[in-house]
């Protein structure tokens, strides 16, 4: 029985160890934010029926945060409604991160006439200059500003993670389609997945 108890703690400290390397402070978990009510398989609606779904509204605390863009201009994710937006919450020093930008520079790229945009905010104190030469190193084609600590915590208020890399996606609309924390493949397999669901909607 001893070995029994012994081989299930074992069991239980390897998988917390694997799931805290997935993330910055975090766990690889997927969230995607459909309405319950909404068809099963909303490729499978008839188009006329897709205007219907009632998705959940992005948070108002968070589309009108002042975002601040390396420029040293401000906006708001509210300006770019009419938009499919994916907002990525950053720093230069977290893996998964890194390991998520080559798809993000791919998704950018692959939709941009299509209404898209990827934003990266880094959520660290870290400077115009420390972020110029990590995006240049990185090839980082989108565009590049700070989440400051208000808007981090509206962020965790919706993901339930305290740690990055953590990403929404918000449709045309204004609405939330998307919750993707945590970095790793399955995270970055559904993330472009469901990116190319909304594009194609």
């Amino acid at each position: 029985m001893k070995v029994v108890i012994k081989n299930i703690a074992l069991f239980i400290v390897l998988t917390l160890a694997f799931s805290a390397l997935t993330a910055c402070n975090g766990t690889d978990t997927v969230l995607v934010n459909d309405n319950p009510n909404a068809p099963s398989n909303t490729n499978d609606a008839p188009k006329s029926d897709k205007s219907k779904i009632n998705y959940p509204p992005a948070p108002s605390a968070i589309m009108q945060a002042d975002i601040k863009s390396l420029d040293d201009t401000t906006y708001k994710l509210q300006d770019k409604k009419g938009k499919i937006v994916l907002v990525n919450l950053w720093a230069t020093w977290c893996g998964p991160c890194i390991e998520e930008m080559p798809h993000l520079v791919e998704m950018h790229e692959k939709y941009k006439d299509k209404d898209f945009e990827v934003i990266g905010l880094n959520t660290d104190d870290e400077t115009k200059q420390q972020i110029d030469a990590f995006a240049a190193k990185q090839k980082l084609n989108y565009p590049l500003g700070w989440a400051d600590g208000k808007l981090v915590n509206e962020f965790v208020k919706v993901t339930r993670l305290n740690g990055i890399p953590q990403t929404l996606l918000i449709n045309r609309e204004g609405q939330l389609r998307g919750m993707f924390t945590g970095g790793g493949p399955k995270v970055i397999k559904q993330m472009k997945e469901t990116v190319e669901k909304v594009i194609n909607e």
